[in-house]
């Protein structure tokens, strides 16, 4: 492996695994990172080869790798997947992403069509902005504004009120009596809040104050979007606006809360994954 490839493999966290010759990549969303995909990977493994990353500035990445001017835009988090696919020599992957990964992976795929055969999206939005009466993403703009203010005042306290949003429960104290959900809010806090704010904000405002609606009737693959049925990051409408806008896709809605499905319902998501990989061969 040259040094280049050595300092992507680094730089990005790359890890393989799995025993398939179909190779299925797993992009996680905003302040998550690679770990957060274990529920579903053992089932991935039995068929796929499987690549995890972190970006640069969330998980295990370098985070001396970081550029403030690349990473300003979503536009930088692609060049991170296209940059690991010519790494690797990948080719007609399976791209899946949650949430901001989603666009992410439709930037990638406008730019560098050949490296993909099928995009799976997890929760994905467009535009998390209200928009006149044309669309409405979830946001007005001077909520999320508001929201980025709390990030340089109170870092803690913006995990505190995000992470039970994503994760469709109350945070509740960890305690004997703690279910599962307990437990992953608690974890996605974490996340968020293990992550400088010097990489976190600028990711947060690529994420939610950018608008790539324009690029969903130019993404030409096979699309699956896998909706949340009480997310209150992304509603219901947001997911029939996506599908009703790329050119061959297939929208599915999973009866849960919040805005992790591939932690709360992993099992869900797998069977829609499988059944769309099928169909779409």
């Amino acid at each position: 492996m040259s040094p280049k490839s050595s300092y992507i493999m680094q730089r990005n966290n790359v890890k393989i695994s799995g025993i398939g010759k179909q190779t299925m990549m797993l992009a996680h969303g905003f302040g998550c990172n690679q770990n957060l995909w274990r529920f579903m990977l053992p089932y991935l493994e039995e068929t796929y080869q499987i690549v995890l990353f972190d970006y640069v500035g969330s998980g295990n990445s370098d985070f001396s790798a970081y550029q403030q001017d690349r990473y300003a835009h979503l536009e930088g988090y692609a060049l991170d997947i296209i940059e690991i696919c010519d790494t690797l020599n990948l080719k007609n992957i399976i791209f899946v992403g949650h949430s901001v990964s989603s666009t992410i992976g439709w930037i990638a795929a406008k730019q560098r069509p050949e490296l993909f055969s099928h995009l799976i999206a997890v929760c994905p939005s467009p535009c998390f902005l209200n928009i006149g009466t044309e669309y409405q993403g979830g946001f007005d703009k001077q909520d999320l504004e508001q929201l980025m203010q709390l990030m340089d005042k109170d870092y803690i306290g913006w995990g505190n009120y995000l992470a039970p949003v994503l994760m469709g429960t109350d945070l509740s104290p960890i305690g004997p009596s703690k279910d599962e959900k307990d437990v992953l809010v608690h974890e996605l806090l974490n996340s968020f809040c293990s992550t400088d704010v010097t990489y976190s904000k600028p990711f947060a405002q690529a994420t939610f104050f950018s608008d790539y609606r324009s690029l969903l009737p130019e993404i030409k693959h096979p699309c699956l979007i896998l909706q949340s049925s009480e997310d209150s990051l992304v509603a219901i409408n947001v997911g029939e606006y996506t599908h009703n806008h790329l050119q061959n896709a297939e929208l599915q809605i999973i009866e849960a809360k919040g805005h992790c499905l591939h932690m709360t319902r992993p099992m869900d998501v797998i069977k829609h994954m499988k059944a769309f990989l099928i169909n779409n061969k």
